[in-house]
């Protein structure tokens, strides 16, 4: 049990570590290859920091745990907007300024949507995942779109005042891509060896185990992309980062598990528990990202009520499992 824990516990550390590597690398690559702005915040961030939830699900899929992968991604949606929002709203209330962030608020209900159309019936099959994949490839197709026609977005600013403090070098970028995602390689590795394993020992299901102690490690990125975006004002990056994540957490990450390892007889509790608890948070950022007027944000009151469903959710995890 130790030597598993220990393995949680260096994983996650080399998880948060080798992501924060490969997202600046690849952005500050992207910038140098010519990419626009919105572009890299809207795709490259997005993309970079779900890395985690990708490589974690795929390889816990591929060692005969489906319901970790799917719980990770549906767990780390909860947590981005639940947790880590609801902690960025507290330090510096979030002001949503960007027509494209507006956008994909109401896009990733429709995913959400979707999702749970394609699991209603227990299983998650291989056609299912290729929907979800060619659902995602249409997200990027949208989002090259949106962000070459809405060059002036104040996600493109915030993204270009970040891109431009930066002092790497694109031999410097393209070493930390590497190792970045190399690291991120071998920790998702070790990660899920270590919580499957614990998963076995202490009789707790794969998808607690997903929606729980690895949702909440593969969202620390996440976490700490959108506290550093809010305190330096840049408020479109901070809740921007988290639609992206969800929307690749749904479409590429459980479609990518779902190619490796269909995924049978799942828990009705994915549904009517987790996919709900999702939904509830999901919709409620949609009011607050509108807010009134055409103002949208989330204010300090909105974090603490984000926090408390996210508490609330766990509880009800909790008690899940000890009933």
């Amino acid at each position: 049990m130790i030597l598993f824990i220990l393995a949680i516990i260096v994983g996650f550390a080399l998880l948060i570590w080798s992501a924060d590597r490969f997202v600046d690398g690849a952005a500050v690559s992207a910038q140098y290859a010519g990419m626009p702005s919105l572009l890299i915040g809207m795709i490259v961030v997005g993309f970079g920091t779900s890395a985690p939830e990708m490589l974690v699900s795929a390889m816990a899929a591929a060692d005969g745990s489906p319901e970790l992968a799917l719980g990770n991604a549906v767990g780390s949606n909860i947590v981005n907007i639940g947790l880590i929002l609801g902690i960025t709203a507290l330090i510096a209330p979030i002001t949503v300024h960007s027509l494209i962030v507006k956008k994909e608020i109401p896009l990733l209900l429709a995913v959400s949507a979707l999702f749970a159309l394609l699991i209603v019936d227990g299983d998650l099959s291989r056609f299912d995942a290729g929907i979800l994949l060619f659902g995602f490839c249409s997200f990027i197709g949208w989002s090259i779109y949106s962000g070459l026609k809405s060059k002036n977005d104040s996600l493109a600013k915030d993204v270009e005042h970040e891109l431009n403090v930066q002092t790497m070098s694109l031999k410097a970028a393209i070493t930390w891509l590497i190792v970045g995602l190399v690291v991120l390689i071998a920790s998702s590795r070790l990660l899920v060896w270590g919580a499957v394993n614990i998963a076995e020992l202490m009789g707790i299901s794969d998808l607690i185990i997903g929606l729980t102690i690895v949702a909440l490690g593969t969202s620390l990125p996440e976490l700490a992309a959108s506290i550093a975006a809010a305190r330096k004002g840049e408020h479109d990056i901070a809740i921007g980062n988290v639609i992206g994540s969800n929307m690749f957490n749904i479409l590429a990450v459980t479609g990518i598990a779902g190619m490796i390892a269909p995924a049978v007889n799942l828990s009705p509790d994915l549904l009517s528990r987790d996919w709900l608890a999702m939904i509830c948070l999901s919709i409620f950022l949609l009011i607050f990202a509108y807010g009134h007027r055409g103002v949208g944000r989330v204010n300090r009151a909105e974090g603490v009520g984000l926090l408390l469903i996210f508490i609330a959710y766990n509880a009800w995890l909790l008690l899940s499992i000890y009933k």
